[in-house]
């Protein structure tokens, strides 16, 4: 995984935790949605479309495109609108 892309140097003062995305641990922050983790830590393909397998990711980044839509502990549910908790487990929407 690539470097942390966090710049807010006051999130190191807020607990950390860690869930997984495809079995792979993320870094997260109190307050943080899962969406903001997984962009932090440089994770920009959350699934591929339906009908063209193109690659989405965030695009509105507040629910109203579903583009971010990933399964969360086996539910289909907005990343951007998810926060982050200790011990997720997140897979690419399908």
């Amino acid at each position: 995984m690539p470097k942390d892309l966090r710049t807010d140097p006051e999130l190191a003062s807020r607990p950390s935790f860690h869930f997984t995305f495809e079995g792979h641990p993320v870094l997260a922050y109190a307050g943080e949605t899962v969406a903001t983790a997984l962009w932090a830590a440089g994770l920009r393909i959350l699934r591929h479309g339906p009908g063209d397998g193109g690659p989405r990711g965030l695009f509105c980044t507040m629910g109203l495109c579903q583009e971010c839509v990933v399964s969360i502990d086996g539910q289909a549910t907005e990343a951007c609108r998810f926060p982050a908790t200790e011990g997720l487990d997140v897979r690419a929407g399908r």
